[in-house]
């Protein structure tokens, strides 16, 4: 029997390798893997829906919700998760010390809609008091000139965003001064390169992290898998099948990085690591399915409409494919 040819679009992570090569498979589908950087993936897929399935921004996801836009349904599949304490940057010719040094200042984003900066700004404000309006936004390349929203935004005047210019960077600008910080999902090469003129905003940022998800129990979702709605709606049973293989491939990683005899990454205290972290947050610390990230999704939905995404709180439940919410039991 002949199975359904589908092309996903997604990086190179370890929880999706073994549908890379195959040690995974889809039940009824015949699985074309593309392996790409992620603002790449992003940019085709929300452009020009090149792909039938694609990792994609929660935060470019949800403003096309908002929007009602139905070009794309989601998996409850998270390929990206990451705490966000560490991706703020200062200059050190900023005078910034605290998070309240923060108001009224210059601040890079990549794009304002990215879901990392969108994280930043929320726990800066539910945690710091720091208003997401509070401050003057820079938009543009973070190391290449020339970098632009990929879908146009509509935010209340109370947002004040300004695109840098043709020629610069904001790695650069951070390290000259000319901003004061930076929100972002890489960290900057000038923060590598000059360390005398970039730093981290949070230092002890694993220990701020800790604590944070201690008392929210929430790790931040980056990413989703979005469905092409034609796609979709052609063959709903896809939505279940696809997510069972990415539970299994996410499956095998995590066992893999277990495994004492020979180890699975380059980090020398990787058991150890592995340990501390089932210890803080338990045995299948990187969970899919909606009712393990309820929390997670309705405070980034919350966050998304504080800062002017989406014109309304969006619910969980028109985030997914209903296949996803629930599954046979014997």
């Amino acid at each position: 029997m002949s199975k359904l040819p589908l092309t996903l679009a997604c990086w190179n992570y370890d929880r999706t390798a073994a549908l890379s090569d195959g040690r995974v498979t889809a039940e009824g589908i015949d699985l074309n893997v593309l392996t790409l950087d992620v603002e790449e993936t992003f940019f085709r897929m929300l452009r020009h829906r090149e792909f039938d399935a694609a990792e994609m921004s929660l935060s470019s996801y949800c403003v096309g919700l908002g929007r009602g836009s139905t070009d794309f349904i989601a998996l409850p599949v998270f390929p990206s998760r990451f705490f966000r304490h560490s991706c703020i940057f200062v200059s050190t010719k900023s005078g910034i010390e605290t998070p309240a040094d923060l108001v009224g200042k210059r601040i890079g984003v990549p794009e304002y809609q990215m879901t990392a900066p969108v994280w930043i700004r929320g726990i800066l404000h539910d945690e710091c008091g720091i208003d997401p309006a509070s401050v003057h936004y820079f938009t543009g390349g973070e190391e290449t000139p020339g970098r632009e929203e990929k879908l146009k935004l509509d935010l209340p005047e109370c947002f004040r965003l300004t695109p840098i210019g043709p020629d610069q960077t904001l790695a650069r600008m951070l390290a000259d001064g000319e901003i004061d910080a930076l929100y972002t999902a890489r960290a900057p090469s000038t923060f590598t390169s000059e360390p005398h003129a970039v730093r981290r905003l949070f230092p002890d940022f694993v220990t701020r992290e800790q604590d944070w998800f201690a008392r929210t129990g929430i790790f931040p979702i980056m990413h989703v898998i979005a469905l092409r709605r034609d796609v979709y709606e052609a063959n709903r049973w896809i939505a279940r099948a696809l997510m069972k293989a990415f539970a299994e491939a996410k499956a095998l990683a995590q066992a893999e990085l277990r495994i004492s005899a020979s180890l699975k990454t380059m980090l020398p205290w990787q058991i150890a690591m592995v340990e501390d972290t089932t210890r803080i947050m338990g045995a299948d610390w990187w969970p899919y399915g909606v009712d393990s990230n309820r929390a997670a999704l309705e405070t980034f939905t919350r966050y998304h409409h504080e800062q002017g995404l989406s014109p309304r709180p969006l619910t969980v439940e028109e985030l997914f494919a209903p296949e996803t919410f629930a599954q046979f039991v014997i």
